[in-house]
């Protein structure tokens, strides 16, 4: 028996000596994870796979706590690690076992585990807290909203912090299931599909589960008071919408445009490919913002996107997301014209659809109605820089640029790139340059000119989006827009479509 106790304990400081990593081998994980927009945002050394959020949350005071479990694969040999978050910490372990934490900077959860994390391990961290979250501020402001019956987490670049830990980028996305206590007689909405639902001693719990990668801006959460609609659509997608009842005189026309969701769905799926998700909806909470977010499956719109009656617009804009945005999401931030010129470019194929101008028309009124000396002109959609990430010229200029690249390798090339980039991608994320690569490929034509002209190129380009010669009449107007000096704007016709396509674009000039 000694002699064997002897060979084990050999053969133990055999293996340790194996171990390649020394104390000086592991290191902090990076506080960033390196995006230029947003230095500070997301954290280096780990990715993680599923988020297992578990909250208790009360309407009346907005005191909210919560457990949240993340799964995750170690990158580096991590000596340390950070979360994003800014509610209070009570507690945080790491593989089952207590370690030590802090805070620093604006968001930033540093954790320290018990014991080093050896390159591609597999960890668990669990991290418990509590606080209020509409009394806490980061950078100036609260992606926490409350209403008269609850409250509602929607934002971005960031809405994450309020209610669970993350690494807060999306180009680390996970799935997710969301499991809140609340007390009865309230709804809890948030992404994917409900899977669950009990009462006991006057509290209820619901249960959501995303089950596929889902970026943590996207992950929604909203409490209340609220009347829900279950359906199908055609195709056999489940629609789940949700309506505060106390919305006033804009209720009905946002049931008016909402409830369409199935038939939009179906609708778009014909241009981007099969939906990417098991559910679809979108609920209208009792805020004051007016922006609308394209939270993966569950839309959040507010209510002033209906006061002025129904729009199917930015309906038709949110759920364009689910394949340009959630299911492809950008690498990095500066990518945002993925998201919102395609996004807005599907409002001129509903547009078109609608009658109530053409695509090429809308590019036209676009480029004709904004002179060369116009700021509208100085945004790079490409790369439009932190602070212009939703300017207007994202949108406009960015869906102008989708008609010049329609127009330039012709419709059949054109939409076999536009429904076949969100299955290339699927689930994943990709960059400008990536998505131009796929073009030139499909259409096996070099296209390096047509986007630094549009999207990387500070001024107005010298001729519009029109379409190739002997396309009629509105290739003219774009040659005459242009002969008549781009220094003033052209009275063109304003398409009826317009102003619901520009009441959506207001969609995120509050978000946070």
């Amino acid at each position: 028996m000694r002699k064997r106790l002897i060979v084990s304990a050999a053969s133990a400081m055999a293996l340790f000596l194996a171990v390649p990593a020394s104390a000086a081998d592991f290191q902090p994980g990076a506080p960033g994870i390196g995006d230029a927009y947003y230095p500070t945002y997301g954290n280096g050394g780990y990715h993680v796979s599923h988020y297992d959020i578990r909250l208790k949350y009360q309407p009346a005071t907005d005191e909210l706590e919560g457990t949240t479990t993340i799964l995750a694969t170690t990158s580096q040999d991590l000596s340390r690690f950070n979360l994003d978050f800014a509610l209070n910490v009570q507690e945080v372990r790491v593989n089952g076992r207590a370690a030590t934490f802090t805070t620093s900077g604006e968001q930033e959860l540093e954790i320290t585990p018990a014991r080093p994390l050896a390159k591609d391990s597999q960890v668990t961290v669990v991290v418990r807290y509590k606080g209020v979250p509409s009394t806490v501020k980061r950078y100036g402001f609260t992606a926490w909203q409350r209403t008269p019956d609850g409250a509602v987490a929607a934002g971005e670049p960031e809405a994450a912090w309020w209610w669970f830990p993350s690494n807060d980028h999306p180009s680390d996305k996970a799935t997710f299931d969301v499991s809140v206590q609340v007390p009865d007689g309230n709804e809890v909405i948030s992404n994917g599909l409900l899977v669950g639902k009990s009462s006991k001693a006057g509290w209820t719990r619901f249960s959501w589960r995303e089950n596929k990668p889902q970026a943590t801006y996207l992950a929604t959460l909203a409490v209340g008071k609220f009347d829900v609609t279950q359906d199908t659509t055609a195709s056999g997608i489940p629609v789940y919408n949700a309506y505060s009842r106390d919305l006033g005189e804009n209720g009905d026309a946002a049931r008016a445009s909402v409830e369409r969701t199935g038939e939009l769905v179906d609708w778009l799926s014909g241009y981007f490919g099969e939906y990417p998700f098991s559910s679809a909806g979108g609920y209208v909470p009792n805020v004051k913002a007016g922006y609308a977010l394209e939270n993966q499956t569950r839309v959040f719109y507010g209510p002033k996107q209906f006061a002025r009656g129904s729009n199917t617009s930015v309906v038709v804009h949110e759920l364009a997301h689910q394949w340009y945005g959630d299911s492809v999401s950008v690498a990095h931030w500066s990518d945002i014209w993925l998201n919102e010129g395609f996004a807005s470019y599907a409002q001129y194929l509903w547009s078109e659809h609608e009658g109530e101008g053409t695509a090429q028309e809308l590019a036209d009124y676009v480029y004709a109605s904004h002179p060369a000396g116009d700021k509208f002109w100085t945004v790079e959609p490409g790369d439009p820089g932190a602070d212009n990430q939703f300017d207007s010229a994202v949108y406009d200029r960015g869906a102008v640029a989708i008609q010049a690249l329609r127009n330039t390798v012709g419709d059949d090339a054109f939409f076999r790139i536009l429904k076949g980039w969100p299955t290339e991608h699927r689930y994943g994320n990709a960059s400008v340059k990536d998505f131009q690569a796929y073009a030139e490929k499909v259409s096996g034509q070099s296209l390096g000119d047509l986007f630094t002209t549009w999207l990387f190129t500070p001024s107005k380009p010298a001729v519009g989006p029109a379409p190739k010669a002997g396309a009629g009449g509105a290739a003219s107007l774009a040659a005459r827009s242009d002969a008549a000096g781009a220094d003033e704007p052209q009275a063109v016709v304003e398409p009826k479509s317009w102003q619901k396509i520009q009441e959506s674009h207001s969609v995120h000039a509050d978000g946070h």
